[in-house]
């Protein structure tokens, strides 16, 4: 590794990272006028966002940053095209890693592996569900939009919280930290399908002010230090149940969703690899 990128990795390590983040985060949901536009229009030229596709386009019509950085796209912007047996892709992003899962190890970025059992908070019963299964990690950069939907039907079983840190989760700090979706702050929300149980895990990052669900709200910050456990009935009044493509949470600030299968459950799509880009609804592979 060069010294300059040494430097930047030994700097994520030494970063009051919450911190920053937190005060991002009172910044995005203030509504601060004037300094709300330009910082606003910085970002969507800094970063290139395409706001033809949001619902509302005009940058000041957003009171607060964070309005602007959820907004939601046209209803024509992203339509539903997996078909019956067939996942949709949850977000838009690129794909960093994908593929089996090798026993309890998952593929984090080359010469770097981590545990599905950390990942899912110590839960020795839940990634045994899992073990030998599939997965795909994706990166949603900043100019994304950044609403995360259900690559397929499912009812929510188990959403759990696990505190961690806050590194960067670019393709850069992946390839350089190890541990890196193990030791971040995320939020993971384990569902059941007619085809077996698959689990979302919404990956914290710095900067990312906020991680929530659309049936929890929030869920952090603030937490605490402690892993906090939600279980959901299978059936009844009280059951979350979400069809393919449905909203199922969002980032306040842009970060990476990890999805797991058990074994045999589903097969990508022969054109997805490292760097794809993702758009949501498109085809993301096919149930077994």
């Amino acid at each position: 590794m060069a010294n300059f990128d040494r430097l930047k990795i030994t700097l994520q390590y030494i970063t009051p990272k919450h911190l920053i983040s937190r005060a991002m985060g009172k910044f995005a949901s203030a509504e601060a006028g004037w300094f709300t536009r330009a910082f606003t229009q910085w970002f969507i030229k800094r970063y290139n966002v395409d706001m033809s596709e949001a619902a509302e386009s005009d940058p000041r019509a957003y009171a607060t940053f964070n309005a602007f950085f959820t907004r939601p796209l046209r209803a024509d912007a992203r339509p539903l095209e997996a078909a019956e047996g067939e996942l949709a892709h949850p977000v838009d992003g690129a794909v960093s890693q994908l593929g089996s899962i090798k026993g309890d190890t998952i593929i984090q970025a080359k010469n770097h592996d981590y545990s599905m059992q950390e990942l899912l908070g110590g839960d020795y019963d839940l990634a045994k569900e899992f073990t030998n299964g599939s997965f795909a990690t994706i990166y949603l950069a900043p100019r994304d939009y950044h609403r995360i939907h259900m690559p397929l039907k499912g009812t929510l079983r188990q959403m759990i919280y696990v505190p961690g840190d806050l590194f960067s989760v670019n393709p850069f700090t992946a390839e350089n930290v190890p541990n890196l979706f193990a030791r971040n702050e995320r939020v993971i929300a384990v569902f059941d399908s007619e085809k077996g149980p698959f689990a979302m895990v919404l990956v914290g990052a710095t900067i990312v002010a906020s991680i929530e669900t659309i049936w929890a709200g929030t869920v952090t910050p603030p937490r605490g230090p402690g892993i906090h456990s939600w279980d959901y009935p299978a059936s009844g009044l009280n059951s979350i149940k979400l069809d393919i493509g449905e909203e199922m949470g969002r980032f306040k600030l842009g970060s990476t969703v990890i999805l797991v299968f058990p074994e045999d459950m589903m097969e990508f799509a022969a054109n997805l690899e490292p760097q794809t880009v993702t758009r949501m609804g498109t085809v993301m592979g096919t149930l077994k």
